[in-house]
């Protein structure tokens, strides 16, 4: 169905019940597959208002992160396909160029969108080609480091952007920095709300344009000097983000404006949904819930790695007073909660800027502090020359606890933690530890922080649970030999060297075969004591990670003789359950015995071929 003609002939009655149903439709879906609930629910008006004025098809519409889109996806052809959103083969959870025409932009990281909108816009300016280049980006991703960096490009390229801000003092978690009051100054300004919908009131034939100069003067008067006039970027707003008849109006407006211009839109995160409204943290990436209570469905009984890292931390902080903490935006989702209301004064969320998280741990260092950056490890990407330049050439003890490592699931290859071994195992000072389970995460933590450090150290973990409780975990903890690997299973003729939260499926497999297995818990640096006797005594070697194959573990075995490597292949992983995943990856208990096999099959082929020869 052409869902863009369909609103554009609605009442506004009409598109208020269509709204209702947007929501309600999102709500039902996404309680059985999970997904970004929250952020979704506050942009439906938004976008509603949008394509009645602005047509994603013929227009370029780029939505920042891609997280708020789920009505875009909805109105661009994908309705009867958004019950299968996150799934495997379904919709994805993003924008997504290979899944329609009006997906102009790819995106699952902040701040993306103007950047790329100013690139498209230059690169139809050399075609001689025109069209309206509008940008849907949170007040949250104006944060980030590209977005700021992009805001100042705008007039030396001479664009004709439309930016509208979707201000809901929220990215992931609460926004912080002086752009966060900035926006949240402007929005709750009472007295230039009051100002502003008198003149609308009063407002009436040729009078209009000079109450518009009044109002925007008014405005700056009120909120003072604006960040956007600063940049030569005219500001309006803000708009109620849930009224589409005003917004509808100020994008028709703003439409024929020959210069750039930033509409502030308020939002509410949640809007429609009174759970989700109350809690939006919690309902910005959901689970699966039960829509009556908003009651997570999970299975009782299971502690996340993520948990089980936070609440090691608090326990470590209570004994260690130079202890301190570090996220970027992702206090909940990294298990931080906890320890930012133990340690209100040595917690630090930096918003979403995972450069400056890095530099600034390094500087804490630099006092005599012990800093741990918890991030996920598709975001770490972000801070690669930071981890180099700022940190690791120094060799400053930052403790880099990568949250999200390996296959992630249903947000799919915007978010798989599956490089960071590959990129961080060639940075030299740094050592990388990759536990085997949430007791070894726990042990690993807690031996790092206690023993000296003397240079930077990353410890990677999945997104993951196991069954347990962390009470029992805690009373388990213990120091750990860190650079030494362990034999759990000593077999005959084939080896298996594994790294990570695999090793406990591995040794399954090596079990029923009668294969060795060997956990490295450390990446970096390599026992070389223990893969020596490990080639000396086999005749088949394997290295087994939940990473991309080129530039990971296996490859730094490959100088002590021939190993054949077992992760991901020179391929970004689509999205789906992280089971799903793992199986398709054939790194499930079945496909890693089916891979060694067929191997050793091929290799004993090629040998008796080569002796008949």
């Amino acid at each position: 169905m052409d869902y863009i003609s369909k609103i554009r002939k609605m009442s506004y009655e009409e598109l208020e019940k269509f709204a209702r149903q947007i929501r309600e439709y999102i709500i039902d879906v996404i309680s059985q597959n999970g997904g970004h609930l929250a952020s979704n629910l506050g942009t439906v008006d938004l976008t509603l208002a949008l394509y009645r004025v602005f047509d994603p098809f013929e227009d370029y519409i780029i939505w920042d992160t891609g997280h708020q889109a789920y009505t875009h996806k909805l109105l661009t052809g994908r309705w009867e396909l958004f019950p299968t959103i996150r799934k495997y083969n379904g919709l994805s959870g993003y924008t997504n160029i290979y899944e329609s025409q009006a997906d102009r932009f790819g995106a699952g990281h902040v701040g993306t969108s103007i950047a790329a909108a100013l690139g498209i816009e230059q690169g139809l300016r050399l075609q001689g080609k025109e069209a309206h280049i509008v940008v849907v980006i949170g007040d949250g991703a104006l944060t980030s480091g590209e977005a700021l960096e992009a805001l100042n490009q705008i007039k030396t390229l001479n664009s004709k952007i439309k930016i509208i801000i979707n201000s809901n003092l929220m990215s992931i978690s609460r926004n912080v920095g002086a752009l966060s009051h900035f926006f949240d100054k402007l929005r709750t300004s009472k007295l230039y709300l009051e100002m502003k919908n008198l003149m609308k009131k009063t407002v009436t034939g040729n009078i209009e344009e000079e109450l518009k100069k009044l109002k925007e003067a008014i405005k700056v008067s009120i909120t003072g000097d604006d960040f956007f006039e600063a940049l030569s970027i005219k500001h309006l707003g803000p708009v109620d983000g849930h009224n589409i008849k005003e917004m509808e109006e100020e994008f028709k407006r703003i439409k024929e404006y020959d210069y750039p211009v930033a509409v502030t839109v308020n939002t509410v995160k949640g809007k429609g949904f009174r759970i989700s409204e109350g809690n939006p943290e919690k309902y910005h990436s959901a689970g699966k819930f039960d829509i009556s209570s908003g009651t997570f469905i999970k299975t009782p009984g299971f502690i996340s790695y993520s948990e089980a890292f936070g609440r090691t931390l608090v326990k470590l902080a209570e004994q260690d007073e130079k202890i301190v903490a570090i996220t970027a935006a992702m206090k909940s989702g990294t298990g931080l909660e906890e320890f930012s209301e133990k340690f209100p004064d040595r917690f630090f969320d930096l918003g979403i800027t995972e450069q400056t998280c890095a530099t600034f741990a390094g500087g804490l260092t630099r006092v005599g502090l012990k800093p741990v950056f918890a991030v996920y490890s598709t975001f770490l990407q972000r801070s690669f020359d930071q981890l180099i330049h700022d940190i690791a050439l120094q060799n400053l003890p930052v403790v880099f606890a990568i949250d999200r490592a390996g296959v992630v699931g249903e947000d799919g290859p915007t978010h798989h933690g599956v490089f960071d071994i590959a990129f961080l195992r060639m940075i030299p000072n740094i050592k990388i530890y990759a536990p085997c389970s949430v007791q070894d995460l726990a042990d690993t933590l807690y031996t790092i922080l206690k023993l000296p450090l003397t240079g930077p150290v990353a410890i990677r973990y999945p997104r993951d649970s196991e069954f347990g409780n962390f009470d029992e975990i805690y009373d388990k903890i213990k120091m750990i030999d860190l650079d030494s690997w362990e034999i759990l299973n000593k077999g005959e003729k084939i080896a298996i060297v594994s790294t990570g939260t695999l090793t406990s499926r591995a040794l399954n497999v090596a079990k029923e075969n009668g294969w060795t297995l060997v956990f490295a818990r450390n990446i970096k640096p390599i026992d070389e004591k223990v893969i020596d006797w490990v080639f000396k005594n086999h005749e088949y070697v394997f290295s087994l990670e939940e990473g991309v194959i080129n530039g990971g573990f296996g490859e730094s075995l490959n100088k002590y003789g021939k190993v054949y490597n077992l992760g991901i292949s020179d391929e970004f992983v689509t999205h789906g359950s992280r089971e799903k995943l793992l199986e398709v990856l054939r790194l499930d208990e079945e496909g890693l015995e089916e891979q060694i096999k067929s191997i050793i099959e091929r290799r004993n082929l090629h040998e008796n071929t080569n002796r008949i020869r």
